[in-house]
């Protein structure tokens, strides 16, 4: 295994199926201050609503937030929710073709009331589902098999989402196994939680929670020793015929068997858990990710962990962008100073970027006093990309520029408070009169400078536009500078 921080610069373009029960997660925000006059129950006063993907349809969006070409192969009802869902995919790149509609069915949604009591942060009171758990007939079955068919021919892994609402049948979960085995792609098993796990069997690799595995194994998990877990892990790698067993142990972080190897115990770093909704997708779209970019299992295992935990760390669901888990990758490596990177740092994460089909945007500047104008022109830059660089003059530099008196706050202040902004992923300090080493080595796809500058005056233009990128000149707010921000202060 090498570090996370080399593995996840590996990841590039790939073709990933979902096959599972998908549903729409629709959400009733408002106010919950009072109680019922007939009832003691609490009021919610609706005061919006949202809907979003759900289920094997949020490992989808988790899956191309990671970079990944994404095809849904999945049953809903004919009614006006199937058509938000599918919306909903197509709007975030999801290839629906493989959507089966079944009339005699209704498509699955979770309706949850969240409140807003004291002025205090949301919370979920209540949830109200609409389903059904009848399995999907044969002519249901012959349609998604015909569509996983289609997709097989370029796909990089298969995901197999299951929450017991009647998509994945024995009959359905073996002949995809079978088929996606026949293609050379390795197959992963998000299971339900059910008592029985035979209609998994033969998959590459299964990745229960603690609970699930209990449920299915009969035997009891351990805390405190998460190697002791071994032998309920290998139960279920023998008698299913599997590769390899994930078993998720929340704080514990997770134990990787492979056939043939080890036990490995994989830790997560403790986090602020916030809503665990979507932290087993994520798992499943982090390895899923992994293994098609051609991941060990202990980096895939390291890598889901990584990203599972900035799940749990958002209230509700939330898909992890790639830029995201490799920041907190990186963090948790010691790789990092807040955003602060050396060039070498940089260049790990821009290659990760460009692999993924992101462009890398750069601007540079003093930002000795952040101003309004500084903030709107970042923002409108991160914008023309996937991932902001700054390039940011030394103190040295700054008084070269701009006289003894220069800086009025030191690089490492200066850092600091860039790096606070959202829209800022990476800040490279730099020396020289000009940014031109930077831009050479970094060759951004997107060069950005203020509105008072002409593409010709732009520093390294000329490399930009060579390698086929662009000069973006982005207008200033006016009257907002850092020179008459100090002019004001020295008149005060």
């Amino acid at each position: 295994m090498t570090g996370l921080t080399e593995a996840i610069a590996e990841f590039r373009p790939f073709k990933a199926v979902v096959v599972g029960d998908v549903m729409l997660d629709e959400l009733l925000f408002g106010d919950a201050d009072r109680l019922s006059q007939d009832a003691p129950v609490p009021v919610l006063h609706v005061k919006r609503s949202s809907h979003r993907a759900g289920g094997a349809a949020n490992v989808c969006l988790d899956l191309a937030a990671l970079g990944g070409d994404v095809s849904i192969v999945t049953v809903t009802g004919e009614d006006p929710e199937a058509g938000k869902l599918r919306d909903a995919l197509a709007s975030a790149g999801i290839r629906t073709k493989g959507l089966i509609i079944d009339p005699s069915r209704p498509t699955t949604v979770k309706r949850s009331l969240i409140g807003l009591a004291q002025h205090r942060h949301p919370q979920k009171m209540f949830r109200v589902d609409f389903e059904s758990r009848e399995p999907i007939d044969e002519g249901v079955r012959g349609r998604m098999l015909q569509a996983l068919d289609r997709e097989l021919e370029s796909a990089d892994v298969v995901c197999i989402e299951d929450y017991n609402k009647g998509v994945c049948t024995e009959e359905l979960c073996q002949a995809v196994i079978e088929r996606a085995r026949a293609a050379g792609v390795p197959v992963l098993v998000d299971p339900a939680a059910i008592s029985d796990y035979t209609k998994y069997r033969g998959a590459t690799c299964i990745t229960p929670n603690r609970t699930e595995a209990e449920r299915a194994t009969g035997l009891a998990t351990h805390s405190e020793s998460p190697e002791s877990n071994t032998g309920l892990a290998r139960t279920l790698l023998d008698s299913l015929r599997l590769d390899t067993v994930v078993l998720t142990l929340d704080r514990h972080g997770a134990l990787l068997l492979e056939r043939d190897a080890e036990p490995v115990h994989v830790p997560t770093v403790a986090r602020e858990v916030y809503d665990v909704t979507g932290a087993g997708d994520m798992v499943l779209a982090g390895l899923a990710a992994s293994v098609a970019c051609g991941l060990d299992w202990a980096s895939a295992v390291g890598i889901a962990n990584v990203a599972a935990g900035l799940e749990v760390e958002v209230f509700g669901v939330e898909p992890i962008p790639l830029s995201r888990v490799r920041h907190a990758v990186m963090k948790q490596e010691g790789r990092l100073q807040g955003k602060l990177r050396t060039l070498e740092q940089v260049l790990v994460e821009t290659e990760a970027v460009r692999k993924t089909g992101g462009r890398v945007v750069f601007t540079n500047g003093c930002f000795d006093i952040i101003h309004t104008g500084h903030v709107t022109l970042l923002e409108k830059a991160a914008d023309l990309g996937a991932m902001l660089i700054i390039g940011l003059n030394t103190d040295e530099s700054i008084k070269r520029l701009k006289g003894p008196e220069r800086p009025v706050n030191s690089l490492d202040d200066r850092a600091r408070v860039l790096g606070a902004l959202g829209c800022v992923d990476a800040i490279v300090p730099f020396g020289d009169d000009t940014p031109i080493e930077l831009i050479r080595a970094i060759t951004p796809e997107v060069l950005v400078k203020g509105g008072d500058y002409t593409r010709e005056q732009v520093v390294g233009h000329e490399i930009v536009e060579a390698s086929g990128g662009r000069v973006a000149l982005i207008d200033l707010v006016e009257g907002k500078s850092t020179t008459g921000t100090i002019d004001k202060l020295r008149m005060s």
